[in-house]
């Protein structure tokens, strides 16, 4: 089993951040907010190989929810603000960590799963 990289000429990291198709580089990933398009617009390349399932949205809710509650935290034991500077402070907040994130990182699994050829986790027949 051949467990190289598939090296494309495009970076994964590029495609992803930029949410455009991990072979050409060019063709738009997605053809909502987060649904993939069946296939690219400039190369065809058929993009029914996607499965980022809760990955990307795992991510996000570690890291927003890290620093939010975290700000949070040193802010209320710094100023003890009301409940409503802190309603005000954080929802904009949470909103834009994890909606703003969530394309760009959906698109950079979705890239890194074409570079690297991931499949679904198989048994060899031997260990079964």
């Amino acid at each position: 089993m051949d467990l190289q990289p598939f090296h494309t000429g495009v970076s994964p990291y590029q495609a992803g951040l930029t949410c455009r198709c991990p072979r050409c580089g060019r063709g738009r990933l997605f053809s909502g907010f987060l649904k993939v398009a069946p296939s690219c617009e400039n190369c065809g390349l058929d993009y029914s190989f996607d499965d980022s399932g809760d990955g990307p949205v795992v991510f996000i809710i570690l890291a927003a929810g890290s620093l939010v509650v975290g700000l949070a935290l040193w802010v209320e034991l710094t100023w003890q603000p009301p409940l409503w500077v802190h309603a005000l402070l954080w929802t904009p907040l949470v909103l834009i960590s994890t909606l703003g994130l969530l394309r760009p990182l959906k698109a950079t699994l979705i890239a890194l799963q074409y570079a690297k050829r991931a499949q679904e986790g198989r048994l060899d027949k031997g260990e079964a």
